[in-house]
């Protein structure tokens, strides 16, 4: 083998991690407050695995000024199969409005089948009620 052919395979190998990794907006969130119509900036939201009978932390952030957190899942791992809670932090959001909220908090709960499966998670939202699916 000659050194420009080494040279690619060894350079090729330093960033086989990269492309096996999580790719970016695996896993994205959005929020939209069905009273007003718009999405809400700045709520928390946090995910987390459940592994062997307990809920362990993998991120958090916050949304957006169009209410979406567009790669929530870290982007250094595998998004592997299993089942996750992604918590959306409703009950700051309500309360920074001066409203009141039946919820304080949002936990969802879901089933990752296929390693890095590209999820979106999308809330529709009021003060005393919500909606969820899996988006696209």
């Amino acid at each position: 083998m000659n050194k420009v052919s080494g040279l690619l395979l060894l350079s090729s190998l330093a960033f086989a991690p990269v492309a096996f990794s999580a790719p970016m907006g695996t896993l994205s969130v959005h929020i939209l407050n069905q009273q007003t119509g718009t999405p809400p900036p700045d709520v928390t939201v946090t995910l987390e695995k459940q592994q062997q009978g307990k809920w362990t932390t993998l991120a958090s952030g916050k949304t957006d000024h169009d209410g979406r957190i567009k790669s929530l899942y870290p982007q250094d791992q595998d998004m592997q199969p299993g089942v996750y809670k992604v918590t959306f932090k409703t009950g700051e959001y309500f309360q920074g409005q001066k409203l009141s909220s039946f919820f304080p908090e949002i936990p969802v709960l879901f089933t990752v089948t296929t390693t890095n499966e590209k999820l979106h998670i999308p809330l529709l939202l009021s003060q005393y009620g919500y909606s969820t699916y899996k988006g696209s």
